[in-house]
């Protein structure tokens, strides 16, 4: 009960004063002043011991506060025989204590996901067999065996090759194989076969326990948010003592005095700051970003440096296909026959596998005789033949056909992953699979920019080469690769000094960076995690661009919050010094005071509106347009893969040109007549979107760019001699070549300028 009652003391004192203070407004028409006197005193001295509250607690903490104005006031107001006066300032008091309090209410950092996800107990290997024991039991030196899908519970060295799930620390989504004699970490997920482990630490050492009381220690290093009112006190207060002391001195009346103070009573800061910060919440989340409270926000606004984990933030946090590479053709079918198998198959890798076929538009069948080898792959039977798909090493081991080690070598260079498909047992096509850069994150970083980011840096624990080359393509100052939790926390501290700090990340392993940041921001569109436990700001939209806009809030609600305590409290000073001069009693004061309180909110109500468009809305007939274009956009993927493939293929050393030329007629029949479509349909409406026509220059000239060179290519190919010349096939080999790279680039500007506007629905 008495806990019930503190969580809602503001709440209470608001109801209170409100019934005294109409309670005696009641009495006093009803001809019973004495009565209406006696409730108006307890309004007083009900809003005196809940200011003399606030100001002992202030003090406690050493913060400057304007709430001994408050007290001084009610208590003048008592002293002169001016309780209506004190009522209305009780009321004013309890008011803004309960708009302060929505709007600071922050979210509980819990730390539920990280211990409920710790093991408690361990496998122990003995003589006798496998024995259950607490992890807290575990001693340095002993055998733990740790099944598929178990959580590592102690540090430990493999006695045997392993796959692990890593992300819960790394937050890279690829499964890690470790070799036998590695170190493994607590806290990552066994994701093959059984293994057994030598532990290195005990479990209050380990790796995971250490990330626990990261995020313990970077909570309680966060520093609480100072109200509005309080980093005003150091000026006003003074200026106020003095005024209403000058004023008693002067005229020799302590009215005068009380009367400065009442209408001193700093209820344009108590109240029309948290209404602006809250009308800002309430905006950000129509925009799919909640921010938990009025002091994430203002630490929002004033952010200039950011740091970014880039899995799931800049990337979309999760492998995909993005080609399929065979040696003569056949693609759609090798791709059918490995994600109907895979259908069976747990595998991180296999669900992308499986998307990428139903994409496409392929009918999966139902495998046989599935059989799984963990870590390494899946075999069955699909349709009558014989499919594997897997690690290329499992499958072809170290002697891989020619054209598998070129597929894998370029992967290679791009930081994918590659997967081999086998059907009847011949190496039929290699999948290769990246974490997509997400089309918003480019725009995400230039909007940040212009709501006053100055700086980004880049922290992650992938490899240095693939985070380099995101960092390059989003547009990053710095990047640092191979990072630890405490690495980003390092990062945190060293880009500390330039400013006000925030942080964004959206996996476990960036909680205790999310937590000390100045503001923590989590993306939890696919599933609550330990991050958004820990994060000051959650978007709950797909959309990292989202934040911008939410920046862009921020200012806007700092701004406006800020001009309404400019104009209220400047027309206070002013009704302070008429007080002082004796043009106002206390109890006029303090309904003046109520008018510039008022006056004050509807400045501060501006930020409920929305700010100036940064440009036309697109109709729902346009946004139709640019979702049939984007279809087939993404549906024109294989064929422009298909370009590096054949020219991969093509050779001198016995030249052919029959694929180049159906490649050449797949490309004049598909390729162009969508293009051509997005010059006459999509680049108006970006055009309009953008504001002007200036913006879409470089889509409409990669359109021309692409017809050139497929019109190039269609030339060499009908002026070649039969049979074709080397040299013919190097011309149309550097054609190819280059036709494939214009057209990734111009795909990734379409992605981001263009289908970057369709309005992604709210989770």
């Amino acid at each position: 009960m008495v806990g019930a009652v503190r969580r809602h003391l503001e709440m209470i004192v608001l109801i209170l004063s409100g019934l005294l203070l109409a309670g005696g407004a009641v009495c006093w028409w009803s001809g019973a002043p004495g009565v209406a006197e006696a409730l108006w005193v307890a309004g007083t001295v009900l809003g005196l011991v809940f200011a003399l509250a606030a100001t002992v607690q202030a003090a406690r903490h050493r913060r400057p506060t304007v709430d001994i104005i408050a007290v001084l006031a009610l208590a003048g107001a008592l002293a002169v025989d001016e309780p209506l006066a004190g009522a209305i300032i009780t009321l004013m008091l309890a008011t803004g204590q309960v708009l302060e309090a929505r709007a600071d209410a922050r979210a509980r950092r819990e730390l539920s996901l990280l211990t409920e996800r710790a093991p408690r107990t361990a496998r122990r290997l003995t003589e006798s067999g496998v024995v259950e024991v607490p992890v807290d039991e575990v001693g340095v030196g002993e055998h733990l065996l740790v099944r598929p899908g178990e959580v590592v519970p102690v540090d430990g060295r493999l006695t045997a090759s392993a796959t692990f799930d890593e992300s819960a620390l790394t937050g890279e989504p690829d499964p890690v194989e470790r070799p036998a004699g590695d170190d493994v970490r607590s806290g990552v997920v066994n994701g093959g076969q059984p293994v057994e482990i030598v532990t290195t630490t005990t479990a209050a050492a380990s790796t995971y326990a250490a990330l626990v009381r990261l995020v313990e220690e970077a909570q309680a290093a966060s520093a609480p948010f100072v109200r509005s009112a309080d980093r005003w006190a150091v000026i006003f207060v003074p200026v106020t003592l003095v005024l209403a002391g000058a004023a008693w001195w002067a005229a020799g009346d302590p009215v005068r005095a009380v009367a400065v103070l009442v209408v001193a009573t700093p209820c344009p800061l108590l109240l029309a700051a948290p209404i602006a910060l809250v009308s800002g919440l309430s905006r950000a989340a129509r925009l799919g970003v909640v921010i938990k409270g009025g002091g994430a926000l203002e630490q929002l606004a004033r952010a200039t440096v950011m740091v970014v984990d880039k899995t799931g933030t800049l990337t979309r946090g999760h492998p995909a296909v993005a080609s399929v590479v065979t040696e003569g053709g056949a693609e759609d079918e090798a791709l059918r026959l490995a994600a109907s198998l895979d259908q069976m198959s747990a595998h991180v890798l296999a669900g992308p596998i499986v998307e990428a076929a139903l994409a496409r538009g392929l009918t999966l069948e139902r495998p046989e005789g599935v059989e799984e080898v963990h870590g390494q792959g899946v075999a069955g039977t699909v349709g009558g033949s014989r499919v594997r798909v897997g690690r290329p090493t499992w499958i072809v081991g170290d002697g891989p056909p020619e054209w598998v080690t070129r597929v894998r070598r370029r992967a290679e260079l791009d930081g994918s992953m590659t997967v081999l498909v086998e059907i009847d047992g011949t190496p039929a096509a290699v999948l290769t699979l990246q974490d997509p850069i997400r089309p918003d994150a480019p725009r995400m970083m230039r909007a940040l920019r212009d709501a006053g980011i100055d700086r980004v840096v880049l922290a992650t624990g992938d490899r240095a080469d693939v985070a380099h080359a995101v960092g390059r393509i989003v547009g990053v100052d710095e990047v640092l690769a191979e990072c630890t939790p405490a690495d980003k926390l390092a990062a945190l501290s060293r880009e500390a000094g330039r400013g006000s700090t925030v942080m964004v990340g959206d996996g476990i392993n960036d909680a205790p960076a999310l937590a000390a940041a100045d503001v923590g921001v989590a993306l939890a569109a696919r599933g609550a995690t330990a991050s958004s436990e820990a994060a000051d700001v959650v978007l709950t939209v797909d959309r990292v661009d989202a934040l911008a806009q939410a920046k862009s809030v921020a200012r806007r609600s700092r701004r406006i919050a800020l001009q309404a305590v400019a104009v209220g409290m400047g027309l206070s000073l002013v009704a302070m010094v008429a007080a002082a001069l004796g043009y106002l009693s206390p109890t006029v004061g303090a309904a003046l005071q109520e008018v510039i309180d008022v006056l004050a909110i509807a400045i501060a109500l501006r930020a409920v509106l929305p700010g100036r468009a940064s440009g036309p809305e697109l109709t729902a007939e346009e946004h139709e347009v640019l979702r049939r274009l984007r279809e087939e956009h993404d549906g024109l993927g294989p064929l422009v893969e298909r370009i590096a493939t054949v020219a991969d293929a093509m050779s001198t050393q016995a030249p052919d040109l029959a694929e180049a030329r159906a490649l050449a007629d797949a490309l004049e029949t598909e390729l162009l007549p969508h293009e051509r479509a997005d010059e006459e349909r999509l680049v108006p409406i970006v055009a309009r979107a953008r504001g002007t026509r200036e913006a879409v220059a470089a889509l409409s000239r990669t359109h021309a760019e692409i017809e050139h060179q497929v019109t190039r290519l269609r030339r060499l190919l009908e002026s070649a001699p039969a049979p074709a010349d080397a040299e013919t096939v190097i011309e149309a080999r550097r054609l190819l070549y280059g036709l494939h790279a214009v057209l990734r680039l111009h795909n990734a500007q379409e992605d981001e300028d263009a289908f970057g506007l369709i309005p992604v629905p709210h989770a």
